[in-house]
């Protein structure tokens, strides 16, 4: 059994957690919206993620709304100890399964209270800020007003540390007056790599960067040269993407996400990989011309 220590560890504000965790957004059904087809086997998925040394995990209660959190209650409670549950707020889904912008101070509170009540916890253990300026992508404003309204929650005691999602290196300068911000999480992947010098920044300062669609999500990445490289190597193309993120940059946490165990085990085994230098140069060269 592929056990994930040998990816490293790094620090989530003042906890360390293991580099390779678990997302549980692909818990929910199609489109992240509504129950899985199959409850049991998202159970089976979150317990083999546990066993296999997962102490990070991902989620939103506008997953379903509310069904991934649930799900993991009912997989995991109570937590082991050194288990580390971060969320996301900021964001509401309507009835359609569209995204929406979710800011005002009773928005803010509301979600931390579901978040609460489904995880079945009485704090948050990181929640991250999702900025929806944009739901296409991180978009240039000013976030004072609902990171205000978080950092207030988490002087009550609900949240202990804050993070941030969908946001601009800017935004990020400007959250360091506010709040105390352990973690960023944005898209970033082989191809979409405008986080690069973001990165770099988070890193000189100890703050850990999580990014989601490793393989590039919704629209998944078609590159021919990943895919001859991973032939190469014995390994898939999502083994080679998870290895390459992890060998970037030392503060980056992953957590790919998966409803089947295969998958999930497929994902462990990406820490089994040792990317030479020529290899990173290879997939480095996959990324468009800026």
């Amino acid at each position: 059994m592929t056990k994930i220590g040998q990816a490293g560890t790094y620090a989530l504000g003042d906890r360390t957690v293991k580099r390779l965790g678990y997302g549980a957004m692909q818990l929910a059904g199609p489109g992240v919206f509504g129950p899985p087809k199959d409850r049991a086997a998202a159970i089976a998925v979150l317990r083999e993620a546990v066993e296999r040394g997962v102490n990070h995990i991902d989620t939103s209660d506008f997953y379903g709304p509310h069904v991934t959190n649930q799900i993991i209650r009912e997989a995991l409670h109570p937590y082991p100890d050194d288990l580390m549950i971060v969320t996301k707020i900021g964001a509401r889904r309507g009835a359609d399964a569209s995204w929406n912008p979710a800011f005002s101070a009773a928005e803010l509170t509301s979600a931390v209270h579901d978040n609460l009540r489904n995880l079945g916890v009485d704090a948050l253990d990181v929640v991250n800020l999702r900025i929806m300026l944009d739901v296409h992508g991180p978009a240039e404003g000013s976030i004072e007003a609902p990171l205000s309204i978080l950092a207030d929650l988490q002087r009550q005691g609900l949240v202990r540390r804050i993070g941030l999602s969908n946001v601009t290196a800017r935004q990020v300068a400007e959250s360091r007056s506010l709040a105390t911000i352990v973690c960023v999480q944005n898209q970033y992947n082989l191809v979409h790599r405008a986080d690069d010098a973001l990165i770099d920044d988070l890193a000189a300062s100890g703050t850990a960067y999580v990014p989601f669609f490793p393989l590039g999500g919704f629209s998944p990445i078609q590159s021919a040269a990943l895919n001859e490289i991973a032939e190469g190597l014995g390994a898939t193309p999502m083994q080679v993407a998870l290895a390459w993120l992890l060998r970037r940059s030392p503060n980056i946490l992953l957590i790919p996400g998966t409803s089947s165990v295969e998958h999930l085990r497929e994902n462990m085994a990406a820490v089994e990989l040792d990317l030479s230098d020529n290899t990173m140069a290879a997939l480095d060269r996959i990324a468009p011309s800026t």
